[in-house]
């Protein structure tokens, strides 16, 4: 069993909404629309409402998980798989939670290349990241959480300069409704939960949480307000764009910021990217926390050690990718293991939870039985 987390370190029940929204709410919501268009056409917003739906029974899963391990994930694969095999799993995790934080910190710094600084080295940005990254995490668990909420709360008036483009929206593109089949409904929303990524982070900062039994409802708050923006914003661009404009547009999220047009200010997209760091900045810490939490409970090493070995890692992934197509391709392989990891092997996990407690149970039953 693993020693409690000290008090001073735990955090209040409620900022789960902000861990579990201000995770999903990154990288992804910038350009979700292309893959899901392809796969949906204007029925892609059916298919974002059902990927949120996923993402609620996950998260069920989640706590099922953590409530019966009464830990993190490192001790749920240990209970389940033993010492040595479940380290190695749980090391496979920490590795994709380093190319999660490398693949957002890489893509937020192709969109500053392309929009606004065409010659910006990647290595400037990746070891001011380095350095800024370093002493958030190294702050503590708490630190980033605070780093999380101001990045869901300041960045609120982003979402409502996205209503402005309505002005030009052709709702009548909408309908009919349910053109495309069911597969290809399902097709689409598997492209869509690649965006939701990020919340299972949930399995490693669950021992954290002040009353961590009853915080569930928080969580599912968290996910419903992420699909509400996905689903909203996927309505303003069906009917903003024509399908075939969402099929070439890489950034369609970001290229609605240049419908917006102020008396002081002609290039709104500017200030949209600039900003945009409020959104991936909790992405990415949480995501290195994760790491580098993961690593200290397999190896029993220092914190601040495993977290400075992360970002040499994500430094040398991001100036690893240099051009568009390697980062698409590292894109899918990152977001095709987080997939599967979360709507595939953690439902397994629970499974075979169930089967070791029902096992173990049965045994314990035949022995009191026996000794009668």
């Amino acid at each position: 069993m693993d020693k409690p987390i000290k008090e001073q370190y735990l955090v209040s029940g409620f900022l789960v909404f902000f861990l579990i929204h201000g995770m999903q709410i990154g990288i992804g919501i910038l350009g979700f629309q292309r893959g899901v268009v392809k796969e949906a056409g204007y029925d892609a917003w059916i298919s974002v409402i059902g990927a949120g739906i996923f993402v609620h029974l996950i998260i069920f899963c989640i706590y099922l998980l953590a409530k019966r391990s009464k830990g993190d994930l490192i001790l749920i694969h240990q209970q389940l798989f033993g010492k040595w095999i479940g380290n190695i799993l749980s090391f496979f995790v920490c590795i994709y939670f380093v190319c999660l934080a490398s693949i957002v910190m890489r893509a937020y710094i192709e969109i500053i290349q392309v929009w606004m600084f065409i010659d910006l080295p990647t290595w400037v940005m990746a070891l001011i990241g380095f350095g800024l990254f370093y002493y958030v995490v190294a702050g503590g668990f708490r630190s980033v959480v605070g780093l999380t909420f101001l990045g869901v709360i300041i960045p609120i008036p982003l979402f409502l300069i996205l209503l402005m483009p309505l002005e030009f929206a052709h709702f009548i593109n909408l309908v009919p409704v349910l053109k495309h089949t069911i597969v290809e409904l399902a097709l689409g929303a598997k492209e869509t939960t690649l965006s939701f990524l990020g919340f299972e982070i949930l399995l490693l900062y669950y021992p954290f949480l002040k009353n961590r039994e009853f915080t569930q409802k928080w969580a599912q708050l968290g996910a419903f307000a992420t699909t509400f923006i996905y689903t909203i914003i996927m309505l303003i661009s069906l009917a903003f764009y024509s399908e075939e404009q969402l099929n070439k547009t890489i950034w369609a999220t970001l290229s609605l910021f240049k419908v917006v047009q102020l008396p002081f200010l002609e290039r709104f997209e500017y200030i949209g990217v600039a900003l945009w760091v409020l959104f991936i900045a909790p992405n990415i810490a949480l995501a290195l926390w994760a790491a580098s939490r993961g690593a200290k409970r397999i190896f029993h090493m220092n914190q601040r050690a495993a977290l400075f070995i992360s970002l040499v890692l994500v430094t040398f992934i991001m100036i690893s990718l240099p051009t568009r197509q390697e980062i698409s391709i590292f894109a899918d392989w990152v977001s095709t293991f987080g997939f599967y990891f979360v709507f595939a092997y953690i439902p397994l996990l629970v499974i075979i939870q169930t089967i070791v407690m029902k096992v173990k149970k049965g045994r314990g039953d035949h022995e009191k039985t026996t000794s009668m």
